[in-house]
Parts: structure tokens; C-alpha cells; sequence
């Protein structure tokens, strides 16, 4: 489960990745926080601290196109509710899903489709109605220069041409084989990922001529890929849905942070990550 916590630190700028798509510096204070918080146990039975007494956390578990603009509101957040640690779990939609069937608790489920949401809710999972807070359409993501030169989505299906894409499970998979039936392109990838990530990091390391992906992965991977545009890509637009959860230990938190997301700075970020308007 691909899950840290915020550090104070989320926003400097020579942090760099590290395993699984986080940062270093994040996955560090996680494990400095972890210290801490056993040294502090261990200090006296004297009077408690009501500082650490009222901390909590929130549980968010979102689609994994979202990382770079939830990562960035969960500090925001955090800012504006002293105590509260915003705990960020990233993955493919239907991943996510299958988790929470599972038991994981968490307090907010943010999915890339309202199918993924829908089997959420007929599982019972929901508290209150899902509300969409974003759109996002398909591109195609090539490695700088686009040396395959794709030029359409039929090119996709080109002799010798190394197509990643999602698995049809997750929802740029089903959105991808939604433009095949529209185009009547049958795509022979050489490897269907859980996310969307996991696409366009075959892009980015050369292991793909294309790759599938949402305009907001070209717009975070800035200048290592190119975008060829996707003709047909507003018949296959994706909504994306969020919710409470009913094993939210406060559901009062979860909605503030879902009133966040939808307000408008949360828009704004979603906006500057190439996400539409709801």
C-alpha cells in the first residue's frame, strides 16, 4: 500500500523521488516521526500533552493521476487545521477499491471514474453521496523528440510500435478502449499497467514509444515526454468522483477536506495540473 504521511518539509525544492513516487525527504520524516513519537511516549507519566493529545489523522485514498495536486493541497490543509496529518495513499482506482473491500480503513476515497466510486458505494463503503470534483481527458505521451513518430491514435497500432497502456480495470484503461471502439484501432501493447504513473514512467525511461496517459501526466512530466493529442479524446472524457468513507473515524474532517478539494483553491491547483472543471 503506497501510503506516507505529510512532512513539514513536502515542498523543498531538492527533493527527489524515491520508491514507489515518493520523496525521499517524505519517506525520511515518516520514519524520523515514527521515532519521535516513541521517544515522546516514553517521556514521564507526568502530565499529558494536550498538543499531542488533539492530533489526528486523515486518511486519504486517491487515484494515482492525482499525487502531484493532492500532495500539494493535503499540506495546504494541513496548514489550516493545526494537528491534523494528512496520510496519502496513491494508486490505480480500482486498486484503491479493492483495498478498502478489504478492510483498509481510510476517511476519503477519490477515484478517477464513477465506476470505481459506484463499486464503493454498492459495497457500502460511502457515507453521503459522491460529488465530482474534476475531469480529465486522454493523450498520448511519447519520449522527447517522438522518435517513433506518432502522429494519431492509429499510429498506436503500428508495425514494430512499443504501446504502453492501463489495464482495462483502471479507468485510463477503460477510457483507452472506449477510443479504440470509437476509432476502430485495435492496440497490441507490449504491457498494460495498474496506473497511470506506471504508464508514463515506461515513456519517461524509454521502454515505450507511447504511452496512454491523462493530460495531466504530460503536464507533470514537463519537458521528458511530448504530447501527440488524442482527436477523438472528448468522447472519452473521465469524471472524477469523491466521498467520505463510513469507516472515517470523523466524518466532520473528512467533508471539510472534501469542501477543500472542491472550493477554490482546490480548483485552482486541480487547474494548474491540467485537470477540467467538474
Amino acid at each position: 500500500m503506497n501510503i506516507f504521511r505529510r512532512s513539514p518539509d513536502r515542498r523543498s525544492p531538492d527533493r527527489g523521488p524515491g520508491p514507489g513516487g515518493f520523496t525521499r525527504k517524505t519517506t525520511t520524516a515518516l520514519a524520523g516521526g515514527v521515532m519521535l513519537s516513541l521517544a515522546l511516549a516514553g517521556c514521564g507519566s507526568g502530565g499529558g500533552d494536550d498538543a499531542t493529545e488533539e492530533e489526528q489523522t486523515l486518511s486519504v485514498f486517491a487515484a494515482a493521476s492525482l499525487t502531484d495536486s493532492f500532495e500539494d493541497l493535503a499540506g495546504e490543509f494541513e496548514e489550516q487545521h493545526p494537528g491534523v496529518d494528512v496520510e496519502l495513499n496513491f494508486a490505480g482506482s480500482s486498486t484503491l477499491v479493492t483495498q478498502l473491500q478489504d478492510g483498509a480503513p481510510a476517511d476519503v476515497f477519490a477515484s478517477a471514474d464513477e465506476a470505481n466510486m459506484d463499486k464503493a458505494v454498492d459495497a457500502g463503503l460511502v457515507n453521503g453521496e459522491p460529488s465530482i470534483f474534476a475531469t480529465n481527458l486522454l493523450t498520448i505521451a511519447v519520449p522527447a523528440g517522438n522518435p517513433a513518430g506518432i502522429t494519431s491514435f492509429e499510429d498506436l497500432a503500428g508495425e514494430g510500435v512499443n504501446v504502453v497502456v492501463c489495464e482495462q480495470r483502471v479507468p485510463c484503461g477503460a477510457a483507452t478502449e472506449r477510443i479504440e471502439e470509437i476509432t476502430g484501432t485495435t492496440l497490441s501493447p507490449v504491457s498494460e499497467e495498474s496506473a497511470v504513473t506506471d504508464v508514463m514512467g515506461k515513456v519517461t525511461s524509454g521502454q515505450a514509444d507511447a504511452g496512454v496517459v491523462y493530460k495531466t501526466d504530460v503536464t507533470a512530466a514537463g519537458d521528458a515526454v511530448e504530447e501527440v493529442e488524442i482527436a477523438q479524446t472528448e468522447e472519452a472524457i473521465n469524471r472524477y468522483p469523491i466521498a467520505a468513507l463510513e469507516s472515517s473515524a470523523d466524518a466532520d474532517l473528512a467533508r471539510e477536506f472534501i469542501d477543500f478539494i472542491q472550493g477554490s483553491r482546490g480548483q485552482e491547483r486541480l487547474a494548474e495540473e491540467g485537470f477540467g472543471a467538474p
